[in-house]
């Protein structure tokens, strides 16, 4: 089931639900998967319940409840607010930024966890970002903005004169 509270230009909810049951089937992960995009603040109240972080986020997968049985692989929670704003800042649309987090989410509810991997679901999400047809990956985008971000530190360093950090490899 797909809630849009929050509305995202071009994106309906049947054309939601359909691209879930695209990345699903792509990540091979079974059982009914429920998204709702929401606002900023819903995800902040989401991730201070339930990873103890005070602050919104983009995307949040849960689980499903031991017990709950085979027939439910998780719920997906997108903010609206900051899909339309990463979206702006990386030239393309809200909708297709919804797409890209609810990829990444089924990815989790897959079993996969990018903090522990050592780049297994990175992969895994640039190999589906493609077959789904999205123009950009999650992981890999924020891994560029990484090298991005330190890149310009150790520029900005050599222009005062300090020694460059290190790069840990």
């Amino acid at each position: 089931m797909v809630i849009l509270r929050k509305r995202v230009a071009g994106l309906s909810e049947s054309a939601l639900e359909r691209f879930v049951a695209r990345a699903k089937r792509a990540a091979r992960l079974r059982g009914t998967v429920n998204v709702l995009v929401t606002t900023s603040r819903e995800l902040r109240v989401l991730n201070r319940r339930f990873r103890g972080k005070d602050g919104p986020t983009d995307v949040l997968s849960f689980p499903p409840i031991f017990g709950l049985g085979k027939d439910f692989a998780g719920d997906i929670a997108i903010s609206a607010d900051i899909a339309a704003q990463n979206a702006r800042q990386l030239g393309h649309s809200a909708a297709d930024e919804v797409r890209i987090l609810t990829l990444h989410g089924v990815l989790h509810l897959a079993g996969y966890d990018h903090e522990r991997d050592r780049g297994e679901m990175a992969s895994r999400e640039e190999g589906l970002r493609n077959t789904l047809g999205l123009p950009t990956g999650l992981l890999a985008r924020n891994q560029q903005a990484g090298r991005e971000s330190l890149n310009r530190r150790v520029h900005q360093q050599e222009l005062r004169g300090a020694r460059p950090m290190r790069r840990s490899r």
